[in-house]
């Protein structure tokens, strides 16, 4: 039987990460892991605490209620990847609401939540087959990983598919404050302390920015592919 390894899958917001880590996993039979996903249910479960707003932001009380946080993915048949889970109810949806999109990159900065999440994340792929996309995956997470991908993608093609993305789903939303969300969160996620988001000196940056959702996944596969038969040659 072929061994099985770690892929870790960075990259800016809107970069499609999400998107191409669920279908590889799903081809290669691995298991998926959204982390934005965890930082963004620590940031809704805040939000309605009101300890996280538009004009407050309460490091302390943050800090302070962790523990009565519980994360888990529950898997979907239907949907073919597993939804988030924040105290047994299914965040899965209200997690990607513009607000949450909003606060998610200053709950991510705090040191404490990062370090919850990331031992969580790390008992997760303790077994290997594992394909897990984030911000931090092939620094921090998994620094041994076997095959880290870096995506990138220009500001304003992200901005588009971001907006487009809220478009289809129902959201009023503005382009320029999609935009401004998007450069906000690139700056905070890769000047922040802890951990911040840059390229792991062995990963294979990949900018799609005039790629098809076909084309990279096929490139992407093949990469993947080739880096698990050499591991197992």
């Amino acid at each position: 039987m072929d061994k099985k390894i770690t892929i870790a899958i960075d990259g800016f917001s809107s970069t499609g990460k999400s998107t191409v880590a669920k279908k590889l996993a799903k081809e290669l039979g691995y298991v998926y892991v959204d982390t934005g996903a965890m930082y963004r249910a620590v940031t809704l479960f805040m939000m309605r605490k009101v300890f996280v707003s538009e004009g407050n932001f309460d490091e302390e009380a943050i800090i302070r209620h962790l523990p009565f946080i519980s994360l888990s993915f529950e898997f979907n048949e239907k949907l073919g990847f597993g939804e988030m889970y924040l105290n047994d109810e299914n965040v899965e949806k209200e997690i990607r609401y513009m607000e949450v999109s909003q606060q998610v990159s200053k709950v991510s900065a705090i040191p404490q939540v990062r370090k919850k999440l990331v031992e969580q994340q790390q008992e997760m792929g303790k077994e290997k087959g594992i394909v897990m996309d984030g911000r931090d995956i092939g620094t921090v997470v998994f620094p041994d990983a076997e095959l880290k991908l870096f995506m990138t993608a220009s500001t304003q093609t992200r901005a588009q598919r971001r907006y487009d993305e809220l478009k289809e789903r129902g959201d009023e939303v503005d382009f320029d404050e999609v935009l401004q969300n998007v450069k906000d969160r690139d700056y905070m996620d890769s000047t922040r302390e802890d951990s911040p988001l840059i390229m792991a000196d062995d990963a294979v940056e990949f900018d799609n920015s005039n790629m098809g959702l076909d084309e990279q996944f096929e490139k992407i596969l093949k990469i993947a592919k080739d880096k698990i038969a050499e591991v197992n040659s």
